[in-house]
């Protein structure tokens, strides 16, 4: 006989048979499973919160798998299907690069082995069809968004000017009162891909930002910078012709700040010029620091703590 004490808020003492008494029995089933939840939650034995599972292997944590025509991928617990089909190409142009076959080898591969198969399978170039409304809306904020001036210089309602080799823009999102992007029509990705050849198409980008300030109406009491981003989170080079009053609610942090008014912004002239003498832009390391600087004033080189503080110190500056 042993002496147990009873759960619950009633619990008395008393002297019980271990092997028939409930309580004693649950009370070991919970010690039981405190020791079993160390060991799933010590070092490198996780899979993983909200595991994916392909069919009935789960993907652990730094794994790969190779996903099958057929085949169901599983997110979150297996809460949400998804069936894996390829797309083919319907203007033949892949035809002659078919896949390899798989060997009868790989239908017997273990879930240990499948589990470390490269990625490369899930990432071919071969289109893919999720049958959920979600992926497609993922793939528009995600790997289109850097597309997104490609879309924008399509749009007529977007454009200012163009000509046969480039068109004027809006921003989506201005800094500034005024705020344009001059893009060029030929597929030039960014900075470093000029080259010595791009020294006319780059000097007409200015000309034509020069055009956009005479023709605007506060270019009498406000002053503009033309640029580029030495590091551009938009993919298609462009040219920034922006006012600098800087007065504008899309302005909202450090780094959109200190992306115009450092080294971080540099100047077109200064491209040109590096292309005429070099045949190519150079862009200074560590350029990402630039955009942690302090807050600084452009115009007095006052500093700043916050945000709404400097844009109250710049209607100093440029009053309405």
């Amino acid at each position: 006989m042993l002496k147990c004490r009873l759960a619950g808020l009633l619990a008395k003492r008393g002297f019980i048979n271990q092997f028939c008494c409930l309580t004693y029995k649950q009370l070991s089933w919970v010690d039981v499973q405190k020791r079993l939840l160390k060991t799933k939650n010590a070092p490198g034995s996780k899979l993983g919160t909200n595991p994916t599972s392909v069919d009935s292997v789960v993907v652990g944590t730094g794994n790969e798998v190779r996903i099958k025509p057929g085949q169901r991928l599983h997110i979150v617990n297996q809460l949400y299907p998804y069936t894996i089909q390829f797309k083919e190409d319907p203007t033949g142009k892949n035809s002659g690069t078919k896949r390899p076959r798989e060997s009868a080898s790989d239908d017997r591969e273990s879930p240990r082995e499948a589990q470390k198969m490269k990625a490369a399978k899930l990432t071919e170039k071969v289109p893919v069809l999720v049958n959920h409304g979600e992926a497609q809306k993922h793939t528009e904020r995600g790997g289109l968004w850097s597309q997104g001036l490609k879309i924008s210089m399509q749009d007529p309602k977007m454009q200012l000017y163009k000509d046969d080799k480039v068109v004027v823009i809006k921003d989506k999102y201005p800094k500034a009162r005024h705020h344009w992007l001059v893009l060029p029509w030929q597929s030039i990705p960014s900075l470093k891909a000029l080259c010595e050849e791009h020294c006319d198409l780059v000097k007409h980008m200015q000309q034509v930002a020069d055009q956009m300030v005479q023709q605007c109406p506060d270019s009498s009491s406000l002053s503009f910078r033309t640029g580029y981003h030495a590091i551009p989170s938009m993919s298609h080079v462009h040219l920034h012709v922006i006012s600098q009053d800087f007065d504008s609610p899309c302005l909202k942090n450090k780094k959109h700040w200190n992306s115009f008014t450092t080294d971080y912004f540099i100047e077109s002239n200064d491209v040109i010029q590096m292309l005429e003498t070099n045949g190519r832009v150079t862009v200074k390391e560590g350029a990402t620091e630039l955009l942690k600087l302090p807050l600084c004033c452009h115009m007095c080189h006052k500093e700043l703590s916050t945000i709404p503080a400097l844009k109250e110190h710049l209607k100093s500056h440029f009053p309405r």
